[in-house]
């Protein structure tokens, strides 16, 4: 088994200071068993309730009788299940001195858990939760995570096509049993033809008035599933950077799905071969190149960004904390080289550094402020900030 051992470090801090810490995640990344490895070096009592247990929600139908009395760690898993919990949680979150910690996992982002969202403002922390990344996985798997994806069930299998078996057998379940739960009406069909549209767009600024058109409905139709699938954490959409310039900036979002794995699934393609005589080889490698930049920079979804002007300027990656400001172009190429792009980006967005992520064997710099990583180098390269 791999140990996530950085997540569980800063969830524990998380819960140092925060009555609930929330670890939001897509279905079967890893949410469950990082919260028993939580529990398991928990001093004090812990208490575990599965909301997809039938007998855990029974005792949960009166919540301060079933809570209140409890004291030192109590799990809640899969809380979206039973948002009902919330206004309870905050009343025992304000009890003074504090007895419990309340960790609470969810599959859907606290935009669709508005109740939620809104009773424990500036009582939780919330903490994203992706699929294995390469400092848990060692660069020497970068093919393997990158074809497999981050899901631990899909990257540990014994083989490719047992991978490849279980991705499929995640989308099915996914839009059958675990959409449905959430109480969305939109049929599994639909959605998985969607979802498989989003995957050949990969990696492109989202259009909905185009993408409407091939789908054949109307463009707040698409934004809708769009924002069902964002919001289940399968797919990213990387928020468009706006500088104060004379230029006009792109103001849509690149979509991305968040796990290689699945976007392989969905393309139809099982091996790397498949992957590299495929159209969106560039598109997934850049993809994964940014999720593990960010993962490896412990940076939030809303510290990230893309960056393009409508006279063909562009950053694939922008990452912002306080008035830092690092700036990342992928390339699939082992011999990479600075572009007029680049130095429009260092410049206008006033970057400290930029870094050009690429598939070759070393790393060197480019020019002042930018310097080429190989992706096999980002452990070395990139520590967090």
């Amino acid at each position: 088994m791999i140990q996530r051992t950085s997540h569980l470090a800063r969830i524990t801090s998380l819960l140092g200071q925060f009555p609930v810490v929330g670890i939001l995640g897509a279905r079967q990344i890893g949410k469950t068993t990082l919260s028993r490895a939580i529990q398991k070096g928990w001093k004090r009592p812990c208490h575990s309730f599965d909301l997809e247990r039938q007998a855990d929600v029974g005792r949960l139908a009166d919540p301060e009788l079933a809570l209140g009395p409890l004291k030192g760690l109590v799990v809640l898993d899969e809380i979206q299940r039973l948002p009902n919990l919330f206004p309870e949680l905050r009343v025992l979150a304000d009890r003074r001195p504090i007895r419990t910690r309340f960790l609470i996992l969810g599959s859907a982002s606290p935009d669709m858990l508005r109740q939620g969202n809104e009773s424990l403002a500036g009582r939780i922390a919330y903490y994203s939760l992706g699929g294995f990344s390469l400092d848990e996985v060692g660069v020497t798997n970068h093919e393997k995570l990158w074809l497999r994806g981050g899901f631990p069930d899909s990257f540990l299998a014994t083989s490719n096509a047992k991978s490849q078996t279980w991705r499929q057998q995640f989308v099915s379940t996914f839009l059958e049993r675990d959409i449905p739960q959430l109480g969305i009406q939109v049929s599994s069909t639909t959605l998985r033809r969607f979802w498989t549209m989003l995957a050949h767009y990969h990696g492109q600024v989202w259009n909905a008035s185009e993408f409407g058109r091939s789908f054949g409905v109307a463009d707040n139709t698409v934004r809708n599933y769009l924002d069902i699938l964002s919001s289940a954490f399968v797919v990213r959409q990387l928020q468009p950077w706006h500088e104060n310039l004379k230029k006009r900036q792109v103001k849509s979002p690149k979509v991305y799905l968040t796990d290689s794995g699945i976007l392989h699934s969905l393309l139809g393609l099982n091996s790397k071969a498949d992957i590299e005589g495929h159209p969106k080889l560039g598109a997934s490698w850049e993809g994964f190149a940014i999720s593990q930049v960010a993962a490896l920079l412990n940076v939030q979804p809303s510290e990230c960004f893309f960056w393009a002007t409508h006279a063909g300027a562009e950053l694939d990656l922008l990452v912002v904390r306080g008035r830092k400001r690092w700036g990342f172009e992928i390339k699939r190429t082992s011999s990479p080289s600075i572009t007029p792009s680049m130095r429009t980006a260092l410049t206008d967005l006033k970057l400290q550094r930029l870094f050009v992520v690429h598939a070759g064997e070393h790393s060197f710099d480019m020019a002042k402020k930018i310097r080429a990583i190989a992706l096999t180098d980002l452990l070395d390269e990139l520590k967090p900030w």
